[in-house]
Protein backbone atom coordinates (compact mmCIF):
# COMPACT_ATOMS: atom_id res chain seq x y z
CA UNK A 1 0.00 0.00 0.00
CA UNK A 2 1.64 3.45 -1.37
CA UNK A 3 2.26 6.06 2.22
CA UNK A 4 -0.75 8.43 1.09
CA UNK A 5 -3.31 5.30 1.59
CA UNK A 6 -1.98 4.32 4.59
CA UNK A 7 -1.63 7.94 6.15
CA UNK A 8 -5.00 8.54 4.88
CA UNK A 9 -6.25 5.56 6.32
CA UNK A 10 -4.74 6.14 9.22
CA UNK A 11 -6.08 9.78 9.02
CA UNK A 12 -9.89 8.04 9.21
CA UNK A 13 -9.56 5.47 11.75
CA UNK A 14 -8.27 8.59 13.89
CA UNK A 15 -11.50 10.47 13.11
CA UNK A 16 -13.71 7.39 13.48
CA UNK A 17 -11.81 6.95 16.99
CA UNK A 18 -12.26 10.51 18.34
CA UNK A 19 -15.75 10.75 16.88
CA UNK A 20 -17.76 11.00 20.63
CA UNK A 21 -19.53 7.65 21.44
CA UNK A 22 -23.52 8.52 22.66
CA UNK A 23 -22.23 6.97 26.24
CA UNK A 24 -18.97 6.40 26.52
CA UNK A 25 -17.73 9.31 28.16
CA UNK A 26 -20.64 10.30 30.15
CA UNK A 27 -20.42 11.26 34.04
CA UNK A 28 -22.79 9.78 36.32
CA UNK A 29 -22.57 11.81 38.89
CA UNK A 30 -23.38 14.52 36.10
CA UNK A 31 -26.28 12.39 34.92
CA UNK A 32 -28.16 12.02 37.95
CA UNK A 33 -28.30 16.08 38.15
CA UNK A 34 -29.69 15.96 34.27
CA UNK A 35 -32.09 13.35 35.84
CA UNK A 36 -33.16 15.37 38.63
CA UNK A 37 -34.23 18.47 36.17
CA UNK A 38 -35.09 16.33 33.24
CA UNK A 39 -36.55 12.87 34.59
CA UNK A 40 -37.34 12.87 38.09
CA UNK A 41 -40.94 14.73 37.68
CA UNK A 42 -42.02 11.11 35.90
CA UNK A 43 -39.46 8.62 37.26
CA UNK A 44 -38.53 6.75 40.26
CA UNK A 45 -35.38 5.52 40.35
CA UNK A 46 -36.19 3.20 43.33
CA UNK A 47 -37.00 -0.32 42.36
CA UNK A 48 -40.83 -1.21 41.87
CA UNK A 49 -41.23 2.65 42.53
CA UNK A 50 -43.21 3.96 39.59
CA UNK A 51 -44.46 7.29 38.76
CA UNK A 52 -46.41 8.36 35.52
CA UNK A 53 -43.59 6.59 34.08
CA UNK A 54 -42.21 2.88 34.72
CA UNK A 55 -38.91 3.12 37.30
CA UNK A 56 -35.70 3.61 35.44
CA UNK A 57 -33.72 1.03 38.66
CA UNK A 58 -32.13 -1.83 36.49
CA UNK A 59 -33.37 -0.16 33.01
CA UNK A 60 -30.27 -0.47 31.22
CA UNK A 61 -30.31 -4.06 29.46
CA UNK A 62 -33.83 -4.07 30.33
CA UNK A 63 -36.41 -4.79 27.59
CA UNK A 64 -38.88 -2.55 26.74
CA UNK A 65 -42.81 -2.70 28.62
CA UNK A 66 -41.08 -5.18 31.20
CA UNK A 67 -41.73 -3.33 34.46
CA UNK A 68 -45.06 -6.18 35.08
CA UNK A 69 -46.91 -3.51 37.45
CA UNK A 70 -46.64 -0.43 35.21
CA UNK A 71 -49.27 -0.32 32.37
CA UNK A 72 -47.28 0.81 29.17
CA UNK A 73 -48.45 1.85 25.96
CA UNK A 74 -49.92 -0.54 23.08
CA UNK A 75 -46.85 1.44 20.92
CA UNK A 76 -44.26 0.33 23.57
CA UNK A 77 -45.48 -2.89 24.11
CA UNK A 78 -44.98 -3.76 20.18
CA UNK A 79 -41.42 -1.67 20.28
CA UNK A 80 -39.40 -4.93 20.91
CA UNK A 81 -36.43 -3.51 22.21
CA UNK A 82 -33.84 -4.06 24.78
CA UNK A 83 -32.55 -0.69 26.85
CA UNK A 84 -29.45 -0.49 25.83
CA UNK A 85 -26.95 2.31 26.24
CA UNK A 86 -27.44 3.04 22.47
CA UNK A 87 -31.69 2.41 22.54
CA UNK A 88 -31.24 4.82 25.44
CA UNK A 89 -29.53 7.31 23.64
CA UNK A 90 -31.68 7.15 20.54
CA UNK A 91 -35.23 7.37 23.01
CA UNK A 92 -34.21 10.13 25.38
CA UNK A 93 -33.21 12.11 22.40
CA UNK A 94 -36.66 11.89 20.41
CA UNK A 95 -39.00 9.53 21.96
CA UNK A 96 -41.88 10.14 19.92
CA UNK A 97 -40.24 9.18 16.55
CA UNK A 98 -38.88 6.64 18.22
CA UNK A 99 -41.43 4.52 19.38
CA UNK A 100 -44.49 6.28 17.48
CA UNK A 101 -47.66 6.09 19.55
CA UNK A 102 -46.03 5.95 22.71
CA UNK A 103 -47.28 7.69 25.84
CA UNK A 104 -44.74 8.98 26.77
CA UNK A 105 -45.49 13.61 26.68
CA UNK A 106 -41.23 14.38 26.83
CA UNK A 107 -40.26 16.38 23.86
CA UNK A 108 -36.37 14.85 24.00
CA UNK A 109 -33.21 15.84 25.10
CA UNK A 110 -30.71 17.17 22.36
CA UNK A 111 -27.62 17.28 24.00
CA UNK A 112 -25.63 14.49 23.21
CA UNK A 113 -23.53 14.45 26.89
CA UNK A 114 -26.20 15.21 28.62
CA UNK A 115 -27.79 12.16 27.36
CA UNK A 116 -24.58 10.43 28.12
CA UNK A 117 -24.50 11.63 31.57
CA UNK A 118 -27.96 10.49 31.98
CA UNK A 119 -27.15 7.19 30.69
CA UNK A 120 -23.49 6.56 32.64
CA UNK A 121 -26.27 7.55 35.81
CA UNK A 122 -28.70 4.98 34.68
CA UNK A 123 -25.94 2.29 34.48
CA UNK A 124 -25.02 2.62 38.10
CA UNK A 125 -28.74 1.68 39.09
CA UNK A 126 -28.79 -1.74 39.92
Amino acid sequence: MPSSNRLTLSLTLLLFAALPSAHADGSAANGNKVYQEECSDCHSVTAGKNKKGPTLFGVVGRASASVPEFKYSDAMKAAGKTWTAEALDEYIRAPKQTVKGGKMKYDGLDDAAARADIIAFLQTLR
